[in-house]
C-alpha cells in the first residue's frame, strides 16, 4: 500500500513538473504584443531609461574611488559590465593617450560637471529618463537631463546647419526599428565619465527596436576615422517607466554648476555654508 501511494505521489509530481516546465516554455517562447500606431508603426510613446553603468564607463569596470577623499562613497564609480561590443574601443595610438589623460583629469574636464549637453548617444544612457513623443510624422525625445531635445526629422535627410552638441538628427524605419543617423556634432561632448570622446568628425547610427510593450533593444554604431580605428558599436536594453501619474521632471541643471565653473573669479571667495 506505501508503494502505491508513494509511486503515486512520485507520478504527480513528474506530471506538474513537466506541465509547469510547458508552460514556462510556452510563456517564454510566446511573442510579446508590441502597441503600435494606427499606421502600424511600433508605438515609442513613453518615459524610457537605461539601467546600466554607461555613463561612469562604457567599458567593464569595477568600482574606483572618488576623485575627492572628502565624498567618501557619494563620489564612487560603481562597477559595471560594458557596453561596448568585444569591450574594446578602438583608438588610435595618440587619441588613446588623450584619454587616458582625460580620465586622470574627469572632474575638472567631463562635460557633464558643468552640466552641459550631454551629446547621442550619451542622453540614451545617462541616469536619468527621457520621453519619447511620437505621431504619424514626428518624433520628438525630450531628456530629464540638462533639458536637452532631439527633434527626428523624417523624410529627405537635411545637413547640420552647424555643429553642435546633440547634432542633427534623421529618421527612417527599417520595419519595425527605428533608425536614426546622426551627424553635425561639435568636438566638447564625452561618451562617459572616464574620459571616451570624439572629434567632430563624429557620426552616430542609432537602432531602437522595440521587443516587447516595456522593453526596447537599442544599439549605437559610432564611427569617427580621426579618432578610432574603426567603427564600433554599443548595445542595451531601454525599458518603459509604468509608475502611476510619472512625468518628466525638470533638471536644468547650469545653475548648480555655476560656482565650479566661474566661482575663481570673485573677489571675495563664498563662504561654505
Amino acid at each position: 500500500m506505501r508503494n502505491l501511494l508513494r509511486r503515486s505521489i512520485l507520478a504527480l509530481a513528474i506530471a506538474f513538473a513537466l506541465g509547469a516546465g510547458a508552460v514556462s516554455i510556452s510563456s517564454q517562447s510566446a511573442p510579446s504584443k508590441v502597441p503600435r500606431m494606427a499606421d502600424g508603426k511600433p508605438d515609442l510613446n513613453g518615459i524610457w531609461q537605461a539601467m546600466n553603468t554607461a555613463n561612469w564607463d562604457l567599458l567593464t569596470h569595477g568600482p574606483v574611488p572618488s576623485t575627492i577623499v572628502a565624498m567618501g562613497a557619494q563620489g564612487v564609480t560603481p562597477p559595471g559590465i560594458g557596453i561596448v561590443e568585444g569591450d574594446v574601443i578602438p583608438y588610435l595610438p595618440d587619441q588613446a593617450k588623450k584619454k587616458k589623460q582625460n580620465y586622470a583629469n574627469r572632474l575638472a574636464l567631463d562635460p557633464e560637471t558643468k552640466c552641459y549637453l550631454p551629446g547621442v548617444p550619451r542622453a540614451t544612457y545617462m541616469p536619468y529618463p527621457f520621453q519619447i513623443f511620437q505621431s504619424a510624422k514626428s518624433l520628438l525625445i525630450v531628456y530629464e537631463y540638462a533639458g536637452a531635445a532631439r527633434n527626428i526629422k523624417f523624410g529627405k535627410p537635411a545637413e547640420s546647419p552647424a555643429d553642435s552638441w546633440m547634432g542633427m538628427s534623421n529618421g527612417h524605419w527599417d520595419g519595425d526599428t527605428l533608425v536614426i543617423d546622426v551627424a553635425g556634432f561639435n568636438d566638447l561632448s564625452w561618451f562617459d565619465r572616464a574620459g571616451d570622446f570624439h572629434s567632430d568628425a563624429l557620426h552616430v547610427v542609432e537602432r531602437y527596436t522595440p521587443v516587447s510593450a516595456e522593453v526596447i533593444q537599442y544599439e549605437a554604431t559610432i564611427e569617427d576615422p580621426t579618432v578610432f580605428s574603426r567603427p564600433w558599436k554599443i548595445s542595451m536594453p531601454l525599458y518603459r517607466h509604468v509608475e502611476k501619474n510619472l512625468q518628466l521632471m525638470e533638471f536644468k541643471c547650469p545653475e548648480m554648476s555655476e560656482e565650479f565653473i566661474y566661482g575663481h573669479l570673485r573677489k571675495q571667495p563664498k563662504k561654505q555654508e
